[in-house]
This record gives C-alpha cells, sequence and structure tokens, in this order.
C-alpha cells in the first residue's frame, strides 16, 4: 500500500555496480494483511499498531493465546493488519534512521525501559518483576513480549503513516480503525483526510501528539520526566471538526497514576489527562467521543 522511491544522481553502469549512481531506493510503503470471513460485516476493521512495534501486536498474545485478529473475525469481522511505514513487514525506507530513536541507537532499551514505560509491570529494588495479576508470568511470555518489538527502518512519520492507512480505508470502500499508543495520533490524522474512517477504536493512544483545534489548545500536565509529557498540536478547525462526524471511543487500563515513582504509571497518567480533555473537545463541537477507563 503507498510508496515512493528516490532517485541518486548519475548513470547506472554495471562495471560500478556497487555505486548508488543512477539507482534508486524503494520504500515508504505499508505491508497489510487481510481475511475476510463468509458473510462479514459491511464494514471490515483495521488495526493499526503503536510505536516500535508491528502488526504482531494483534496476531497472538505473549503466551500465544489468539490476539484480536482470529477474535474479530470469529466474530464476521475482516480484518486489515498493518505494518506502517518503515516497521515490521514494512521496513524499506527512503531516508536512514535517525539517531534520535532511541530503540534503533541502543538496543538494551527494548529491556525493562519499555516493560515500565508499556505498564506491564515494574522492578523492585532488586531488579525482579513486580507480580501481575494480568501479563502472564514465567520467563517465556517475557521473552515473548520483548522480541515483539519492531525498531523501524527511518525516521517516524506520522503524516506518511496517515495517508497509508487513509488510503486502505479508501480501498476497502470505507473501516473501522482500531488504533494503539502512538498508532493514535495516525488515526486522528487519516479520519481528517477522507470521510472513509467511519469510527475510531483508541486503545491508550499516546506517545503522539493528540489533535486540537488550533485556538482550543489543551492544558499539558507534566511527568515527572518532561519529556514523557503528553503532547498536543494544534490543527484548523475544519479539519478537527471531521472527527466530531464518526464516533470515537478510547480505552485505557490499569496501573496509571499520575506522580507515581514508577515512570510508566506517571507518564501515562499525563495521556490520560490529555485524552480526557480530547474527548471534551470533540464532544464540545458536537461529536460522540467516549473515554473509558477500565480499572
Amino acid at each position: 500500500m503507498g510508496g515512493r522511491y528516490v532517485t541518486a544522481p548519475g548513470t547506472f553502469k554495471q562495471e560500478n555496480f556497487l555505486a548508488p549512481d543512477g539507482q534508486r531506493a524503494y520504500g515508504d510503503f505499508a505491508y497489510v494483511f487481510y481475511q475476510t470471513p463468509v458473510n462479514a460485516k459491511r464494514l471490515p476493521l483495521v488495526f493499526q499498531h503503536g510505536g516500535a512495534q508491528s502488526k504482531r501486536t494483534w496476531e497472538s498474545t505473549a503466551d500465544e493465546r489468539d490476539g484480536f485478529q482470529n477474535l474479530f473475525l470469529r466474530k464476521d469481522y475482516s480484518v486489515y493488519l498493518l505494518d506502517q511505514p518503515r516497521s515490521g513487514e514494512a521496513n524499506l525506507s527512503i531516508r536512514a534512521v535517525a539517531p534520535d530513536t532511541p530503540w534503533v541507537s541502543n538496543p538494551m532499551y527494548h529491556d525493562k525501559t519499555f516493560y515500565i514505560l508499556s505498564r506491564i509491570g515494574h522492578f523492585d529494588a532488586d531488579g525482579r518483576p513486580v507480580a501481575n495479576a494480568q501479563f502472564p508470568a514465567g520467563d517465556a511470555a517475557y521473552q515473548a513480549f520483548q522480541q515483539s518489538w519492531s525498531v523501524g527502518s527511518g525516521p517516524l512519520d506520522n503524516d506518511l503513516n496517515a495517508d497509508v492507512l487513509a488510503q486502505l480505508a479508501d480501498k476497502t470502500g470505507g473501516a473501522v480503525l482500531v488504533t494503539h499508543s502512538m498508532g493514535g495520533n495516525i488515526g486522528w490524522r487519516a479520519a481528517m483526510r477522507l470521510n472513509k474512517v467511519k469510527a475510531i477504536g483508541a486503545w491508550e493512544p499516546g506517545g503522539t501528539p493528540f489533535v486540537f483545534p488550533e485556538n482550543e489548545m489543551p492544558q499539558i500536565v507534566q511527568a515527572s520526566f518532561p519529556a514523557l509529557s503528553a503532547t498536543a498540536i494544534g490543527v484548523p478547525l475544519e479539519d478537527f471538526q471531521k472527527l466530531t462526524r464518526i464516533p470515537i471511543v478510547l480505552y485505557y487500563g490499569d496501573h496509571i497514576k499520575l506522580g507515581s515513582d514508577n515512570v510508566g504509571e506517571d507518564k501515562w497518567g499525563t495521556e490520560l489527562a490529555m485524552a480526557k480533555q480530547f474527548v471534551a473537545a470533540v464532544n464540545r463541537h458536537g461529536g460522540d467521543a467516549e473515554l473509558v477507563h477500565l480499572p
């Protein structure tokens, strides 16, 4: 889905075939896997993953139980799993990786840091994981969780990601978007690009900016580590109003607490505070948005 290329100057010569002269770099496409059941419901579900992830998010749990892919397929929904450009099986990029992408420059970043920031759990003073009632216990599940990351092959570009997500919704003739984490921003932007996005279910959107009318910017709640704070960007009101024409639901789980000494819980406390302001802004302009806090 999508894709583009750039061409190096010069002329390709076989005797110098390793040189870039006259050759093209292809990339920036999305990879899409889809399944359509017999007697499928009218609108498919399009699943947009979060940051440093891939369509693997939706395929199965860390202990190999069915993921959303199979759960919704059994409910007669067509399911589309997307690897956004520069991620997973769409990892060709026309731009080199950026040094400010920490999970590219430091492979150790995946381990306890992502475990904490994802609120799967946290570690005590001795470095041992604290028991969690929901995440499957044991080293095998922990390792499966850590092996699910996709480092990306180029800089994060959510305008590019929104473009291809909107193209996919257009190609299916309309779709419900299911987004996760950093993918939430991509879903908002895709819905503002065309009217083929019919609804959005966002699982813990955050990590990239929420969108607001440019003259109604929200209050920023600071995290203990300011760089982890929720963020927002302004868009023209006429673009924001496109979000008021579709139903939107946001889901947040447990281990969210502003001021917590766990950086993940604190960081997501700021995201939840921002999400409440986002929902209020959508509804203030006549929309139908709801925030569900599960605990």
